[in-house]
């Protein structure tokens, strides 16, 4: 990924005071079911925006509203100045999509389909640019069903942004991609944004919202109940984060009950941030004491963005997302 991102958002040029999101009191309801209950916000042209939250949450409602397929019960949406209920063509033509399932057309080749969405567009990428920029140069004239899922994945960050797209929609951007290929991608949305491209990126990866987001905004049961930097959430969690990963040997019932009630939710580390971090520190020395256990993997140090999240959500019962991919 070499090519230069740096036209990529041409179409970005609307005031730039205006925000390119804007919710004011949306609520959406299935039934007796509210998955939105009140939302107020709004995105700044240009900037990152990581939306967060357990499954449930109302992540996936939000970003719909935002694309355009789901209308709200009540409360303005505004996308880009308009209604996405009722866009226009040149909204059309600005936003980009990459959903968590691909929809290419799998009989053509990488080439052959980045060339027909191209053709619609004023102003489009050239297509060998496009390929260059997912790192899809060498698979250009391999047929989509042929594609790894990973390169899946960049075939449909590409198809995303070869219209030079003011406004970006992320769901899930680098799930199957080797750490490698994640870094390469998270340098290209940073790319995208300093054009002009806003982004809104949906994410299990909290380091990846951490590399990336300029704002989070955490939603639980419909509401936000976060909207801040990555180090202003951090900074709420306070003091210190302690994290010790138990041997393969430890069966977990046997642990003593003030470090069972700090395990991960893979049980396989005890983790605690902020007040809590020291009592857990010294409960596990002396539990580590008695039963001679090597403490090589203790780890002790300022509060992540996962650790921030963790305890956010915790405290509204939810249950916490993945942190790092499976493939990586």
């Amino acid at each position: 990924m070499t090519a230069s991102v740096g036209t990529v958002g041409a179409l970005a040029v609307h005031d730039m005071r205006e925000p390119a999101v804007q919710l004011e009191g949306v609520r959406k309801c299935y039934g007796e079911t509210t998955a939105l209950d009140g939302v107020t916000a709004d995105i700044a042209r240009g900037s990152i925006v990581a939306v967060l939250g357990p499954n449930g949450a109302g992540k996936t409602t939000l970003v719909e509203m935002l694309e355009g397929f789901i209308a709200p019960t009540t409360g303005t949406v505004r996308v880009l100045g308009e209604d996405p209920q009722c866009p226009s063509r040149r909204w059309r033509a600005q936003v980009g999509m990459v959903a968590q399932a691909t929809a290419l057309d799998p009989e053509l080749t990488v080439r052959e389909l980045l060339s027909a969405l191209a053709s619609p567009f004023p102003d489009p990428l050239c297509v060998d640019d496009a390929l260059e920029l997912v790192d899809l140069t060498g698979a250009a004239h391999t047929r989509v069903q042929l594609l790894s899922g990973g390169q899946q994945r960049r075939a449909d960050l590409a198809a995303a942004i070869i219209g030079r797209p003011s406004l970006l929609f992320l769901d899930e951007p680098t799930t199957g991609f080797d750490p490698v290929a994640r870094r390469q991608t998270w340098t290209l949305i940073a790319d995208l944004a300093k054009g002009g491209t806003t982004v809104v990126l949906t994410t299990h990866y909290l380091d990846e919202a951490s590399q990336l987001a300029e704002r989070v905004l955490v939603l639980a049961g419909g509401r936000i109940i976060a909207d801040a930097t990555p180090a202003e959430l951090r900074a709420r969690t306070g003091g210190s984060t302690v994290r010790f990963r138990l041997p393969a040997s430890v069966d977990v019932r046997d642990l003593p009950v003030e470090l069972r009630r700090h395990l991960d939710r893979d049980g396989a580390s005890v983790v605690a941030s902020g007040d809590s971090a020291t009592p857990l520190l010294a409960a596990i020395v002396a539990w580590a004491r008695t039963q001679q256990c090597d403490l090589s993997t203790l780890e002790v140090g300022a509060p992540t963005l996962e650790d921030a999240y963790l305890t956010l959500t915790r405290s509204q019962g939810s249950p916490p997302h993945r942190t790092e991919p499976a493939h990586a």
